[in-house]
């Protein structure tokens, strides 16, 4: 009953779903919306759809690639699912493009392609750790962030504006109201941690009370 599977086959599959783990443990550590299950069954999942492309193939005939060509539209679509629109900012990009390479990598491990796939991988980790932290050490990493600025001083107000503009950044939905303990202006904006703290300290010498939330 067991004639189609072999240890060839279960290494392979297990080799997939720990790749798939890897990448899956980074994203999850980081609270991103493609986390440990999901990257670790993508992966798994490729890599068994291209043992049965070749499977199939080798016993009935036919194209050993007509299974596996599927996975990269299929993926494509659950990509988009974790991409999300909202606020003046897109979210999910990274998290969609790290499904689209552990894809390629669970195809790598069908193809029997071992070597290749867990350099691949150890390249993704590189990519999605080192370089995260690089970005966000230099200030190049841009997040989408919500800003109350609250001042009893409402001549500071059109000064406040000026302040933003001249830190590069555009804001979104600019409101002003007043509060119980002052003017309030509120607004949503994509920053980077030097454009931030630049416009905190700036705000401050203006003694403009500063709250910031990520979106």
């Amino acid at each position: 009953m067991l004639h189609d599977l072999n240890s060839y086959i279960v290494a392979r599959l297990l080799l997939a779903g720990f790749l798939g783990g890897l990448v899956g443990l980074e994203r999850e550590l980081r609270h991103k919306p493609a986390g440990l299950r999901t990257n670790m069954l993508i992966c798994f999942g490729a890599a068994l759809f291209t043992i049965i492309s070749y499977e199939m193939a080798g016993n009935v005939g036919g194209d050993h690639t007509r299974i596996a060509a599927q996975i990269i539209p299929g993926i494509g679509f659950i990509g988009a699912g974790v991409v999300i629109r909202g606020r003046g900012g897109v979210v999910g990009i990274t998290s969609a493009a790290t499904i689209f390479v552990i894809a390629s990598v669970g195809m790598a491990v069908g193809a029997g392609m071992l070597v290749t796939a867990i350099f691949a991988t150890l390249l993704l980790l590189v990519a999605l750790v080192f370089l995260g932290v690089a970005e966000e050490r230099f200030g190049f990493h841009v997040r989408v962030m919500n800003f109350r600025l609250t001042t009893e001083d409402e001549t500071v107000l059109p000064r406040t504006r000026q302040i933003v503009e001249d830190a590069r950044i555009q804001p979104h939905r600019w409101h002003t109201h007043r509060g119980e303990e002052g003017m309030v202006v509120e607004f949503d904006a994509d920053v980077t941690y030097s454009q931030e703290r630049e416009l905190m300290t700036k705000l401050a010498a203006l003694k403009v009370r500063s709250d910031i939330r990520p979106v």
